[in-house]
């Protein structure tokens, strides 16, 4: 029975990790899949990112992707860091296809952690305002391939973060 208890607050604290901006767990589900049941609402309480990349990017050329979380509300957010790219690259929170949907190997690290997330896994945003970091794919993905790419942000869970659009960039000789 104490062995069940034990397991049972484990996942507790798991699940609950990183839920800083109050949403319910279908809303999270929904928004990261870009599912627009209530936008309003969403982004009157959330933190909302963005992504952008370079339309056309050559073979030896960084695939950089820049990552921008705005902050709309009308008090300071936070998000937990862990599956951004506001810390180095750690785990895998993108997805990556090419056109006939094959996806890229992430070929990083994947770090284990501790839950719940200490105090300084989270990045506070100020009313109004917005943080970006640029990050370069080749340091984690193995895109070699001419293609063009479709790239999904799929850390929503961890950090808290509403990314309603993938980006696309071919990548050529």
């Amino acid at each position: 029975m104490k062995k069940h208890y034990i397991i049972l607050c484990a996942a507790l604290l798991a699940l609950s990790a990183c839920g800083v901006n109050g949403k319910k767990g279908s809303q999270d589900s929904t928004a990261a899949a870009g599912v627009d049941t209530n936008s309003t609402k969403i982004a009157d309480t959330a933190l909302v990112a963005e992504m952008h990349i370079k339309e056309n990017i050559k073979a030896g050329e960084p695939v950089e992707l820049k990552f921008i979380v705005y902050n709309r509300t009308d008090s300071t957010r936070k998000f937990c860091k862990w599956h951004t790219p506001f810390e180095p690259l750690m785990s895998k929170y993108l997805e990556i296809k090419n056109e006939q949907g094959v996806e890229v190997d992430y070929k990083g690290p994947m770090a284990k952690r501790m839950m719940p997330p200490p105090a300084d896994s989270y990045i506070a945003v100020n009313v109004k305002d917005s943080l970006a970091v640029t990050a370069d794919l080749l340091k984690a993905y193995d895109i070699k391939t001419p293609a063009k790419y479709t790239v999904t942000y799929v850390g929503s869970n961890m950090s808290g973060l509403v990314v309603k659009q993938s980006v696309t960039f071919t990548y050529s000789k």
